[in-house]
């Protein structure tokens, strides 16, 4: 598969996290040839935090999942995460096949049942077959290494066309802490939760309560402000763990925040850039809403309208898409008080087309591959960014094809 044009140059250089190694191994749950299951373990103490899909119809490993976290923090922790399968829609087989995975990594590893977590990601709706990732349990215990972070990302792909990885270091009374994340998705990629696996590790020394009181505010802007397809995924799952091996305690920290909202958002956006036959990244960014819930709605009406994106993804100035998706948001607003931009070219004036409108810069600014449509209501204080990319043939061809 051609790796994405808005791919990063490289996947980043990670560092270490202590009380943090990994391990993958290929298991042959669908994919032949590669590996397709990660187990990462963490030390005793670690404190897990989540955030999961809404999904009415959420897979078995989701659920079992929200029930552990905020739970006994005693003992190590472990995260297991096999691709190919998302183990959604298979019913008790698929509550069955998460309990043979705890069980057997439990019981491999010393880890309690209750700190063992596991996410499935893939075609819905097909039996996960489990024994063939339990017949690689002890390769994978073996083969736990500190360094190999780059290989979990590797192996929780489908879709996607590159691996992605982002970290992050700051300084907390002259000791270092280090937070590595890495992700995967690339469809079925809207804003109701993480829409995608990701798993962020620090070496930081956080509580529970704390770290998932951050990761559930900070997840509202960043994974729940992107869409690629407006679909709702059955597995998406985010979990946020820190070791504590630093021995800094970063709790009320202003600097570990933002350090993590840096690592959450460079995820969200490799997603976006990972999206499925992308070849334009696209920040919605809206202004003068009524409210800032008003200016999401907007945000995301323009950048889930298929007239919109498919105009992007042709290079078409055709601003008069914008006009109809905000019309259409359920949000507050007067055609006479709307102005649009894209990039710095403002292209529609209070309810009318700009006064100097150039239908030729505002062309030519569309063959770019990274664009901003800027929407100012002129109600109120309202603002709100969604990050999205465009429409193509590709997206058509890698999904009428996925499970050929």
């Amino acid at each position: 598969m051609q790796v994405s044009p808005l791919a990063p140059d490289r996947f980043p250089d990670m560092p270490e996290i202590g009380g943090l190694t990994f391990a993958t191994t290929a298991a042959g749950v669908r994919y032949a040839g590669r590996d397709d299951v990660m187990l990462a373990i963490l030390a005793p103490g670690t404190a897990v935090a989540g955030v999961f899909t809404r999904s009415a119809t959420r897979a078995a490993p989701v659920l079992d999942c929200q029930q552990k976290i905020g739970g006994d923090a005693n003992g190590s922790a472990a995260i297991l995460v096999n691709s190919g399968n998302a183990n959604a829609f298979t019913g008790k087989n698929g509550t069955d096949a998460v309990a043979a995975l705890v069980t057997a990594v439990a019981t491999e590893t010393d880890v309690p049942l209750s700190r063992v977590f596991t996410s499935s990601t893939g075609v819905i709706g097909e039996p996960l077959a489990h024994d063939r990732i339990t017949a690689k349990l002890a390769e994978l215990h073996t083969n736990q290494s500190s360094t190999a972070i780059g290989d979990a990302a590797q192996a929780i792909m489908t879709t996607d066309t590159f691996p992605k990885g982002a970290t992050a270091t700051i300084m907390v009374d002259g000791k270092l802490v280090k937070i590595a994340g890495i992700a995967k998705g690339s469809g079925m990629i809207a804003p109701d939760m993480a829409t995608m696996l990701v798993y962020i590790f620090t070496d930081a020394l956080i509580g529970q309560e704390t770290l998932q009181s951050i990761v559930s505010k900070l997840n509202d802007k960043t994974f729940n402000c992107i869409t690629v397809d407006s679909d709702t995924s059955t597995s998406d799952t985010l979990i946020a763990a820190a070791t504590g091996a630093s021995g800094v305690d970063v709790s009320g920290n202003q600097d570990f925040e933002e350090a993590l909202h840096d690592v959450m958002r460079d995820l969200a956006h490799q997603v976006v850039r990972d999206g499925e036959g992308a070849s334009k990244f696209v920040t919605i960014d809206v202004t003068g809403a009524a409210d800032n819930t008003d200016a999401r709605k907007v945000a995301l009406s323009i950048a889930n309208s298929p007239l919109v994106k498919t105009a992007i993804a042709g290079e078409d100035a055709n601003w008069g898409r914008v006009v109809m998706a905000v019309g259409k948001s359920g949000a507050v607003a007067d055609r006479d008080r709307l102005s649009i931009r894209f990039g710095d070219i403002t292209v529609a004036q209070n309810g009318w087309r700009a006064p100097d409108y150039s239908e030729a810069a505002a062309s030519d600014y569309m063959t770019n591959s990274e664009l901003v449509i800027g929407v100012d209501m002129g109600i109120g204080d309202g603002v709100g960014t969604v990050w999205t990319c465009d429409l193509t043939h590709g997206y058509i061809s890698i999904n009428a094809d996925y499970r050929s």
